[in-house]
C-alpha cells in the first residue's frame, strides 16, 4: 500500500492539472467566440453607419454652387466641426485612441501599454465617424482593429479571467476587428501572427482562438453588411510566367514608395505634436476647410479610399490624373494621420497601390501589349505590394489584397511582389510602420513622466 499511494496521488495530480489546463482552453475558445461575435457586431455597425455618413457629405458637396459663396456655408461648417469634435474627444478622453490603434495593441500585448477600454471603445466609435464622416483620408479598419482588442480587455475583465487570458483574447479582437472592416477573416488571423509576432504568445488554443474570433466577425458582418468583395473587380486568370519581372519591378518601387511614406507619417506625427495650442486650433480649421474645398472640387481626393479604386479600376483616369491623384492622396494622407485624427492606414494605402499600379500596369501595356493584357493585374499587385512595403507583413498584404478582390489566381506574381517590396524595403532602411509608432509613443510617455 505504501508504494501503490504515491504512484496514485501523482496521478491523480497530473490528471487534475491536465483537466484544469482543457477547463481553461476552453475557456478562452468561448470568450473568443464571445469577442468576435460582439466585434463583428460593432464593427457592422460602424460601417453600417458611416456609409450613411458618407452619403450625406457626398449630397452635401454635391449641392454647392461653386461660384455661389452662399451655398458653401453648410458644407464649410461640416468639416471644420467634424476634425473639431473627433480631435477634441481624442484628446481630452482617450489620447490613446489617436491613430489607427494598432501599436497601443502591440504595446498592451506586451503589458507596457494600458488598454482602458471604457474609454477608448466609445472614443474611437465616436470620434472616427466625426474623422471618417468628414472626408479625411483615414481607413474603418483602424477604429475596428482597436475596438475588437478592447473587447478582448473588456470580455477578459467582466469575466474575471486570469491574466494569461488577456494576450490571447486581445489578439482575438484585433483579428476580429480587422476581419470585420474588410471581410477578409484569414487576413486578419494572418494580421496577428506577422505582424503581432513578436507580442502575441503563440499556442494552439490561442491561434485557434484568433481564428475563431476572425471567423465569427466576418459571419456577423456579412450578414448585416453583405458577403461581396469589398472591391468588386474583374477576375483575372493567372498571367504568363514572361511577366513576373513586371511584378518584381513595380514590387521595388512600391518598396520606395513605403519608405517615403513611412518617413512623413512620423515627420507629420512629429511637426503636429510640436505646434502651440493656439496655432494647431488654427490649423483645424484650415485643415477642415481645405477637405471640404478639395472635396467640393475633386471628391475621388478624399476619403478612405474606395471610390478612387472602383474608377481606377475603370480606367476612368488618364495617366496623367493618376499621378497627380497618387501624389495628392499621399500628402492629405499623411496630414491627416499627422494631425492626430482617430483612422487607419490600410484604405488609403491600398488606394495609393491601386492608383500606382495602374499607372505602372498602363505603361507596361503600352510597351508590352503581348504579354499584358489588363493594367488591372498591377492594381491587385500594388495593393499587396504597398501595404508589405509599409507595414512590412508580405503575408498579410498578399492575403488582404486576394481577400478582398476574389483574385485568387494571382497569388503566384503577388508573391514575387510582396517579397520584392518587403526586401528592398528594408535594405535601404525602412522600419515597420507599427514599430516605428510604438517606440514613438513610448518616448512620448517616457517624457512626460520625465517632466
Amino acid at each position: 500500500m505504501k508504494n501503490i499511494l504515491p504512484k496514485n496521488i501523482k496521478y491523480w495530480k497530473s490528471t487534475q492539472r491536465f483537466i484544469d489546463a482543457n477547463a481553461k482552453n476552453f475557456n478562452l475558445i468561448f470568450f473568443a467566440f464571445l469577442v468576435g461575435l460582439i466585434a463583428g457586431l460593432f464593427g457592422a455597425v460602424f460601417r453600417f453607419t458611416l456609409s450613411y455618413v458618407e452619403d450625406f457629405r457626398n449630397n452635401l458637396y454635391e449641392s454647392v454652387d461653386k461660384t455661389n459663396p452662399g451655398t458653401w456655408w453648410l458644407p464649410l461648417l461640416f468639416g471644420v466641426v467634424g476634425i473639431s469634435i473627433a480631435l477634441f474627444l481624442v484628446k481630452k478622453y482617450a489620447p490613446e485612441a489617436s491613430g489607427s490603434g494598432v501599436q497601443e495593441i502591440e504595446g498592451a500585448l506586451d503589458e507596457i501599454r494600458p488598454l482602458r477600454w471604457k474609454r477608448v471603445i466609445p472614443v474611437k466609435f465616436i470620434a472616427s465617424f466625426f474623422s471618417l464622416g468628414s472626408g479625411f483620408l483615414l481607413g474603418r479598419e483602424g477604429p475596428t482593429i482597436q475596438i475588437g482588442a478592447n473587447i478582448g480587455k473588456m470580455i477578459k475583465d467582466i469575466f474575471k479571467q486570469p491574466d494569461e487570458g488577456n494576450n490571447p483574447l486581445v489578439s482575438a479582437g484585433a483579428a476580429a476587428g480587422l476581419a470585420s472592416a474588410f471581410n477578409a477573416p484569414f487576413s486578419g488571423t494572418i494580421f496577428v501572427i506577422e505582424e503581432m509576432h513578436g507580442h502575441f504568445k503563440h499556442t494552439f488554443f490561442s491561434v485557434a482562438a484568433i481564428m475563431l474570433a476572425s471567423g465569427t466577425a466576418d459571419l456577423v458582418s456579412r450578414i448585416i453588411v453583405g458577403a461581396a468583395p469589398v472591391i468588386e473587380m474583374r477576375i483575372f486568370p493567372s498571367p504568363s510566367l514572361s511577366t513576373i519581372a513586371f511584378f518584381i519591378i513595380l514590387g521595388i518601387l512600391l518598396g520606395l514608395i513605403g519608405y517615403i511614406f513611412n518617413l512623413l507619417i512620423i515627420k507629420s506625427l512629429n511637426l503636429f505634436s510640436n505646434l502651440a495650442k493656439r496655432i494647431m486650433n488654427v490649423l483645424i480649421a484650415i485643415l477642415g476647410i481645405s477637405i471640404v474645398v478639395v472635396g467640393v472640387f475633386y471628391p475621388d481626393m478624399i476619403g478612405g479610399g474606395y471610390a478612387p479604386i472602383k474608377a481606377a479600376l475603370d480606367n476612368s483616369y488618364t495617366l496623367q490624373f493618376l499621378i497627380i491623384l497618387f501624389t495628392g492622396r499621399l500628402f492629405l494622407t499623411v496630414i491627416s494621420y499627422g494631425v492626430g485624427l482617430p483612422g487607419g492606414i490600410f484604405a488609403p494605402l491600398l488606394s495609393l497601390g491601386v492608383l500606382l499600379g495602374m499607372f505602372f500596369g498602363n505603361i507596361t501595356q503600352f510597351y508590352f501589349p503581348e504579354l499584358i493584357s489588363n493594367p488591372a493585374i498591377f492594381a491587385v499587385a500594388g495593393m499587396a505590394g504597398i501595404f508589405a512595403a509599409t507595414v512590412r507583413a508580405p503575408i498579410t498584404g498578399l492575403i488582404l489584397a486576394v481577400e478582398m478582390t476574389s483574385n485568387f489566381e494571382l497569388l503566384l506574381p503577388l508573391i514575387f511582389t510582396v517579397v520584392s517590396a518587403s526586401l528592398f524595403t528594408t535594405l535601404i532602411g525602412n522600419q515597420p510602420i507599427y514599430t516605428s509608432l510604438l517606440k514613438r509613443s513610448l518616448e512620448i510617455s517616457k517624457t512626460q513622466h520625465a517632466t
